[in-house]
């Protein structure tokens, strides 16, 4: 594997990925006050493929992705439905956890929730304030952006501009309006002890704290939305910096916007779209692909004609894995050694360069293509098979895709009812044949009819295709 490199937002530039034994990871998890929705999963599944690319190629990944478990979001939906922040948080985490399994991600090494690590960030506001990078107003602690002299420098912001026109909180007792909360006072529950009084952290000391502690004080990647780059970045660079005197994140990499027929997802407009509505409707294996689809660092618009792009897509690898994995023909072949080697090479080279997954989606869809189109003239043998295989199941685990797969004896299990129903066919047996038939149709699994033979594919069921 060549050294992958990635457009690093902070410098504008694409960085090679140095580390030493292993690539450490951060990513700024959901806030848990609702369910998570596709725009949340395009994020995390980015992140899942790059972490299986670098696992698939021997590198060691330390994957940290947080929960936000404690936020005024959250404290006003319990209070809307009746219940106990720490029993919504709980559910919701719970219900991201299902999510998550059926995207097919693999699970962090650890997941973090804020209110588990209250004491480090205290820790790290106590230093802050010793720094006198902190200041204890009447409202809570606050971090002193006019001590952080490179402040704006993630979102390419300066701060004479954000004073005039952000939109910053309100706040008579903060010395600057561009200060932000490290604690917020408060004797409502959910608070916590502090030198300066009870209360609960501010949102950005959150990921800091949690980042530090799992990952150290300089890692290689921190991602996240782009959504996030102003303020909640920028913030946990200021006070990390500050608190540490080094560099925060090697690499700051962040994933583009799911909008909607081209507006942003909103409540308000009722255009969100649930992980769990699309997993429904498309199946995890669809949502990938179309998630992957554009590159990364860009916005992606979802729509009916681009899941239903992906589903046929889906549809040939599904046909490309049964061809090879069925076939018993013996005879000499076609050597597509030269196809696979290349494919290969630039499937990696695509991924190794800013992570570029269309075009590796484009190296991946072409090597199916041609597979595909050898099957359809009856050429693929047990040579091609084995040596295909491989590589087209490579690539399926770099990019979290999980057919229905089978056995050996799955397949002899149903060549014996396939030619158990032809025979009773022939025989005239066709009510006994139909019974076969509805076994084999019960089993999941469809007839691929080619001139001289009939294979067949297990098929992931797809809601969306059966109300078209």
């Amino acid at each position: 594997m060549n050294q992958i490199r990635i457009l690093d937002t902070l410098t504008n530039t694409k960085k090679e990925l140095e580390f030493s034994d292993k690539v450490r990871i951060y990513l700024c998890g959901v806030t848990v006050y609702d369910q998570s929705h596709i725009g949340h999963a395009r994020t995390i599944i980015v992140f899942d493929t790059l972490r299986r690319f670098l696992e698939a190629n021997n590198t060691p990944v330390e994957f940290i992705q947080n929960f936000t478990d404690v936020d005024d979001k959250i404290i006003n939906r319990a209070k809307e439905q009746g219940e106990s922040a720490k029993g919504l948080s709980t559910k919701y985490i719970q219900t991201y956890f299902e999510d998550s399994d059926r995207l097919n991600i693999k699970r962090a090494t650890k997941y973090p929730q804020a209110t588990e690590n209250i004491e480090d960030m205290i820790n790290l506001i106590q230093t802050l304030v010793e720094k006198e990078s902190a200041y204890i107003s009447k409202n809570g602690v606050y971090f002193r952006v006019s001590k952080f002299s490179e402040y704006g420098k993630l979102s390419k912001k300066k701060t004479d501009e954000l004073e005039s026109g952000a939109r910053i909180q309100v706040d008579e007792s903060k010395e600057n309006p561009l200060d932000f909360a490290l604690w917020k006072f408060s004797d409502e529950q959910p608070y916590w002890e502090s030198p300066w009084g009870n209360g609960r952290p501010g949102w950005h000391i959150e990921c800091s704290a949690m980042s530090i502690k799992y990952l150290g004080k300089n890692f290689e990647i921190h991602g996240g939305g782009r959504d996030l780059i102003f303020p909640h970045h920028e913030n946990e660079i200021a006070q990390s910096e500050s608190f540490t005197n080094e560099q925060f994140a090697k690499i700051w990499m962040h994933a583009g916007m799911i909008t909607i027929n081209g507006e942003k997802m909103s409540k308000s407009v009722g255009n969100v779209k649930t992980i769990s509505h699309v997993l429904d409707s498309w199946g995890p294996n669809v949502a990938r692909l179309f998630c992957i689809s554009g590159h990364y660092s860009k916005p992606i618009d979802y729509t009916e004609d681009l899941l239903k792009e992906n589903l046929i897509k889906l549809r040939q690898i599904e046909t490309c894995y049964y061809e090879l994995r069925l076939t018993d023909d013996v005879k000499d072949s076609e050597d597509i050694s030269k196809l696979l080697q290349e494919s290969r090479e630039k499937f990696d080279a695509a991924l190794n360069d800013d992570f570029n997954t269309p075009l590796g989606l484009l190296v991946f869809f072409n090597m199916i293509k041609n597979i595909n189109s050898l099957a359809a003239e009856e050429k693929i043998t047990k040579s091609i098979s084995e040596k295909a295989l491989p590589v087209l199941e490579y690539m399926m685990d770099v990019l979290g895709l999980k057919i229905q797969t089978v056995s050996d004896d799955e397949i002899k299990l149903v060549f014996d009812l396939i030619n158990k129903r032809e025979n009773l066919r022939e025989e005239k047996q066709f009510e006994a044949a139909d019974k076969i038939r509805d076994e084999i149709a019960g089993m999941g699994i469809s007839l691929i009819d080619h001139k001289n033979k009939t294979l067949w594919m297990k098929k992931e069921a797809i809601m969306a295709e059966k109300q078209n």
